[in-house]
């Protein structure tokens, strides 16, 4: 079987006033990526802990016992 080298008009929903055919991919990665810090929690921890204000809480107790010694 040949290969088409455009894709086919079946799948495209987009709308036709969306173009992105001047866009750059990824123009903000490296910017957003140095303004995030994401920690994903092994699944056994993360299900101790009801949600991010709680498990920020837990972390900010320890790092005040820590100091403390």
């Amino acid at each position: 079987m040949k290969k088409t080298s455009r894709p086919s008009d079946t799948g495209d929903d987009l709308r036709p006033e969306y173009d992105f055919r001047g866009g750059v991919r990824g123009k903000y990665a490296a910017r957003f990526r140095e303004g995030t810090n994401i920690v994903v929690l092994d699944p056994d921890v993360a299900a101790e802990f009801k949600d991010s204000q709680t498990v920020n809480d837990a972390l900010r107790g320890l790092l005040k016992s820590r100091a403390k010694r």
